[in-house]
């Protein structure tokens, strides 16, 4: 497919930041960088060391990846809580301030940039499974760079909600399954009916 004049992408640094740690640019990152971004802002948010920010996420998206490097959420640390309904859907908490917003993406995309023809032929040809992998990154580009240019409430509804903080993570020693003889979690074992104590796969 002949490609339109190129198309300069001014990126912000954090959003590279961002790329870097995802590997490539999509709208998928850029909405998880768009929800940071205004969370940080109405929620008066540092970069979270501990769990100071926490994010629930209703999905398991690229989004996901943009949280982690703006707001410190992650895994690890306790304070990233996936639910995986596949819904765009985040709620970014405050635990020092006690409040929390939930942002969701409120109706299907449309591109607005330009070229719009571009787009259309290659949005088709993905459609259709005809898209090289050079059409496909070109459309990512396109994508993204149309909603880095859109204004967040045009995609995300934005509601302040009532923020029932959840609980720090769990901190607990480690013994050995009496199974398998590996270094478990002692609060995720499974207690056996003669008192022996198994991981989870051991008892299953």
């Amino acid at each position: 497919m002949k490609e339109s004049k190129n198309i300069e992408f001014q990126l912000p640094e954090d959003l590279k930041k961002c790329i870097e740690f995802h590997g490539h640019l999509c709208p998928g990152l850029i909405y998880g960088y768009m929800v940071a971004k205004t969370a940080m802002d109405l929620l008066k948010l540092n970069r979270s060391r501990d769990e100071e920010v926490v994010a629930i996420s209703e999905n398991d998206s690229c989004a996901v990846d943009a949280l982690q490097i703006l707001l410190g959420t992650s895994i690890g640390k306790g304070n990233l809580i996936l639910k995986d309904y596949g819904k765009n859907v985040y709620t970014i908490l405050n635990r020092q301030n006690k409040k929390a917003y939930r942002f969701s993406r409120k109706k299907h995309y449309q591109y607005q940039g330009k070229p719009k023809d571009e787009f259309v032929q290659l949005d088709a040809a993905i459609s259709s499974g005809t898209a090289t992998e050079k059409d496909k990154r070109r459309h990512k580009m396109l994508k993204s760079n149309d909603l880095l240019q859109r204004p967040f409430d045009d995609i995300f509804s934005t509601e302040e909600v009532d923020s029932v903080m959840p609980p720090y993570a769990p901190l607990a020693r480690s013994e050995a399954c009496a199974t398998c003889g590996e270094m478990t979690m002692s609060t995720k074992m499974v207690e056996t009916e003669n008192g022996e104590h198994i991981c989870i796969p051991c008892a299953t």
